[in-house]
């Protein structure tokens, strides 16, 4: 299958970014300085990701509210103007589609998905689409930077007469940013203070170089999605296919807090109501490790001899530099303090179960 290119894609290419496939897309994972310099850069002062591999699902019509209200897990009702929020998609089973987020509009609400379920997920809303609404995929005519960092704020608001300062965490506003019509939103994947922003495909190099000239006085520069992955795992945030799939509920996964059991039936929540009367059998926790070693996905997690469960994101954290990692293990074995074991290629390396973010 030929890879797809981002309107930045040679921009990235210019800048000797090493390209990978990812989600079927051809995608910037690193550039020279390398993934550890990307990370502490983010974490430090300003990054900019092109993440415009996402996907972008318009709900429109009189019972927009209606159909997002029956196939998330959130409760889209306290959701006012201008206001996302972070969401997921359960089948009825109670596994999940792919977490997303939902912004509502005056018209319309905007689902931003997972690249790789892009697909999968509109054929799912499709699916259970209602009369009085329609469903738009304008995911291939969107650019999205996530400009993310302390120094993010400061860097933008050069370019904008929109004061950024008054967007709340989760919040958005439609206004001109270096000239051009967007969708400002003051969310990330990366736990640092930052902004998304979502425009026309026609101006990705306008904007991408108005954001870097700006940044400059910031030592601004490119991330990858290696540093992506590994400042959204220092912070607990879920990636799906890893730490949340269809064989995985929200529950168990630690999202609890986005699940509105008591907002009125939508699909799945059944299921999810019988979870939490049964009672978990299993957890998504956080660990660290108690001596050197690097914790990979799918490695074991045991105590002596017995399999508890398995890693589903492991890294050595750029800034606490020792081996971090989330995994599910079954019930008796949750509890923060919790010693455990990593097997990490045939050696066991004892670990700690931690309370999350991790920085």
């Amino acid at each position: 299958m030929e890879l797809k290119h981002t309107a930045l894609h040679d921009v990235h290419a210019a800048l000797g970014a090493k390209m990978v496939g990812f989600a079927g897309w051809h995608m910037p994972v690193q550039y020279p300085d390398g993934i550890r310099h990307e990370h502490r850069l983010v974490r430090e002062s300003v990054g900019v990701f092109d993440v415009s591999h996402m996907g972008e699902i318009e709900v429109t019509g009189a019972k927009a509210f209606e159909i997002v209200q029956n196939i998330t897990v959130n409760d889209v009702a306290a959701l006012e103007i201008d206001q996302a929020q972070y969401s997921a998609m359960c089948y009825e089973d109670g596994g999940i589609v792919d977490d997303l987020l939902v912004y509502r509009f005056p018209d319309k609400y905007l689902l931003v998905v997972n690249a790789g379920n892009k697909d999968k997920d509109y054929e799912w809303i499709v699916k259970n689409k209602i009369d009085g609404c329609e469903i738009t995929d304008i995911s291939a005519s969107i650019t999205q930077l996530a400009v993310q960092g302390k120094n993010a704020e400061a860097t933008l608001q050069k370019l904008t007469g929109v004061d950024l300062s008054a967007i709340k965490f989760y919040w958005f506003k439609e206004g001109d940013l270096a000239g051009v019509p967007m969708i400002i939103s003051r969310t990330g994947y990366t736990g640092e203070p930052g902004f998304e922003l979502y425009f026309d495909n026609v101006h990705a190099q306008k904007v991408w170089d108005s954001v870097f000239k700006a940044g400059e006085e910031f030592g601004i520069e490119p991330v990858g999605l290696g540093a992506r992955d590994s400042l959204r795992l220092e912070k607990k945030m879920c990636l799906y296919g890893n730490d949340i799939d269809q064989t995985t509920n929200p529950l168990e996964a630690g999202l609890g807090w986005i699940t509105k059991l008591d907002k009125g039936d939508f699909i799945g929540s059944s299921a999810l109501k019988k979870v939490k009367e049964e009672g978990l059998q299993r957890r998504l926790i956080a660990f660290t490790l108690d001596a050197p070693g690097f914790p990979r996905h799918g490695y074991k997690i045991v105590k002596d001899g017995e399999e508890l469960g398995v890693v589903t994101s492991g890294t050595v954290s750029p800034m606490l530099e020792k081996g971090i990692g989330l995994g599910y293990v079954k019930k008796g074995f949750t509890k923060i303090g919790t010693a455990i074991e990593i097997e990490v290629r045939n050696k066991i390396i004892p670990a700690t179960v931690v309370k999350p973010p991790f920085v």
